[in-house]
């Protein structure tokens, strides 16, 4: 076994990029307890040797060097030590070969076990350390495979894993298709193989690393993104800021082509570019667009909001069940109450937040007339 063993190991080595003495030294530990569990005893004290010029094996067991024996069997006294090598000292190893007839099958065994444990533990290091630093980033694959629940996607040779849960719901894609996913966790201990890759098409961070893709100004820090809304697949709104330019024309392009592009990568994704605003009435009535607003009344120890729009605005305020108020409320983080200007007549909104009655609710809880 020596030669194909060692043969083994400095082949390992290299295509893993792995020091050969890691592998010796853990093949070593795991034979001597192989050794004493098959032939010895659990406190025995055994060291085991790999020669790395032929690949040998061998088991020694350790007697150390005493001024009186109390156990004859683990202990050599120093009169006996000095017999052998007048150089020995108290506390000092006596090696003792104790190699069994038959310790290849179980060498075999364990060295075979050893090693598929550290190419596994290789592999996982590889890959985190490829992707460790490419968390919360954009990439782009190939889908791989596909099974009843999850698309397997090939980033730069590693497999990625896109669970259902982060798919899209209006996308299909096919074997050798390429695709645009956000890298959201790299786990490196993971039981039977190499590291985890998680990536997803849902996650709010894929749209806005899509727009620092295509929007230079975000890119440099002329335009700052403050938050982002998804229903993936359907809808989502960002809210963008910026002290010297506009920041949403900067956001849409000319004639719409920034955007467009960003759109188009999200399979037909409605978005809204909202204009943030540090003024919650301000920035609560951006973020319902397109809807128009009359009024925002805010109660700030709450979070929350009453926004009244006109009758005809209602509907396309709340949104198709509810969507389009919903979003406003996650991109803000203010609770909104829409009511049409024929509801807040004759009604003291400003009132309203001084009872503890008040019923304002994240999200709109008018519904009627819906879109």
């Amino acid at each position: 076994m020596g030669p194909q063993l060692l043969e083994a190991i400095n082949q390992i080595a290299k295509e893993k990029e792995i020091d050969k003495n890691i592998i010796i030294d853990a093949l070593e530990q795991a034979l001597i307890s192989a050794y004493r569990r098959n032939f010895g005893k659990e406190s025995e004290a055994v060291k085991v040797e790999f020669d790395q010029q032929t690949g040998d094996i061998r088991v020694f067991a350790l007697k150390e060097v005493v001024e009186r024996l109390t156990q004859p069997e683990e202990q050599l006294s120093l009169e006996e030590a000095h017999e052998i090598d007048p150089t020995y000292e108290l506390g000092d190893f006596h090696k003792v070969e104790v190699t069994p007839g038959d310790f290849g099958r179980v060498a075999a065994q364990t060295a075979k076990q050893i090693v598929t444990q550290k190419m596994r533990e290789a592999e996982r290091e590889r890959i985190y350390n490829h992707f460790s630093d490419r968390e919360d980033e954009i990439m782009t694959g190939i889908v791989e495979r596909q099974d009843a629940r999850n698309l397997y996607v090939n980033l730069e040779g590693i497999e990625a894993v896109l669970t259902t849960h982060e798919q899209m719901p209006n996308e299909r894609f096919g074997i050798r298709d390429r695709i645009k996913v956000y890298v959201t966790k790299v786990d490196p201990m993971v039981k039977g193989s190499g590291a985890s890759i998680l990536v997803s098409r849902t996650h709010p961070g894929l749209l806005k690393r899509l727009f620092e893709i295509e929007v230079p100004e975000i890119a440099s820090g002329e335009v700052e993104v403050k938050s982002v809304a998804r229903e993936a697949g359907d809808r989502s709104k960002i809210a963008v800021a910026a002290d010297d330019i506009d920041p949403v024309g900067a956001c849409v392009g000319q004639k719409g082509a920034r955007v467009q592009r960003i759109v188009n990568d999200l399979n037909g994704e409605k978005i809204d570019i909202v204009r943030y605003s540090d003024d919650p009435k301000e920035y609560v009535a951006n973020a319902l667009s397109p809807a128009q607003v009359v009024a925002v009344y805010v109660n700030e120890p709450a979070k929350a909001t009453i926004v009244v729009v006109p009758d005809f605005q209602l509907s396309l305020a709340i949104g198709k069940r509810g969507q389009n108020a919903r979003l406003a409320a996650k991109l803000t983080g203010w609770k909104i109450d829409i009511k049409s200007e024929s509801e807040a007549e004759g009604m003291d909104l400003e009132d309203v937040f001084a009872t503890e009655e008040s019923t304002v609710v994240e999200e709109a809880v008018h519904v009627e007339g819906e879109e």
